[in-house]
């Protein structure tokens, strides 16, 4: 967690004055971490992690006040792919994110197509989740500055075509 905290800060010391943080949330660690980080760093911050539509234990844990265990879900985010959040992470999720957004896979791989074709950056499925929340309105963000947690650019290639052929345009 504490070095997973660091991708946080670093955005924040560039872009000190965000109003939003999202970052993919699977076992937990890459969340604790970025939300005490930016919870430090900047108080008022609201911390919101993104899931796959078909893995929502986090979500779902939340709503609950404990933690919920699903079957392994199905998705193209492989490295979301996580039945339950951390007992030592989830406390902290408690604690310092405000909400859970979720997306679908189809709006996972739009993202990551329109990420390669414009900004030239390969992020894998479950690191581009954050963006995919953006920029399918999965929260009303109109004027605030966002900043999002990418992670992973681990794809195969034929991977990536099968998404990228799957696009519709």
């Amino acid at each position: 967690m504490a070095g997973a905290g660091t991708a946080a800060a670093e955005l924040l010391e560039e872009v000190p004055d965000l109003d939003f943080l999202l970052v993919p949330v699977s076992g937990g660690g890459l969340i604790a971490g970025s939300a005490t980080a930016a919870k430090h760093l900047r108080p008022e911050i609201a911390v919101y992690g993104v899931e796959p539509e078909t893995g929502d234990d986090v979500a779902q844990s939340l709503a609950k006040g404990e933690r919920v265990s699903i079957p392994v879900p199905r998705t193209i985010a492989d490295g979301l792919q996580v039945s339950c959040v951390g007992r030592l992470t989830f406390p902290i999720i408690q604690k310092t994110v405000s909400r859970v957004l979720l997306v679908s896979d189809d709006e996972m791989i739009e993202t990551l197509s329109w990420t390669l074709e414009r900004m030239k950056v390969l992020v894998e499925p479950s690191g581009i989740a954050g963006a995919a929340a953006v920029r399918h309105r999965k929260a009303d963000f109109t004027g605030r500055r966002v900043g999002v947690i990418w992670s992973g650019g681990n794809l195969d290639p034929k991977r990536l075509a099968t998404f990228l052929g799957n696009v519709a345009t």
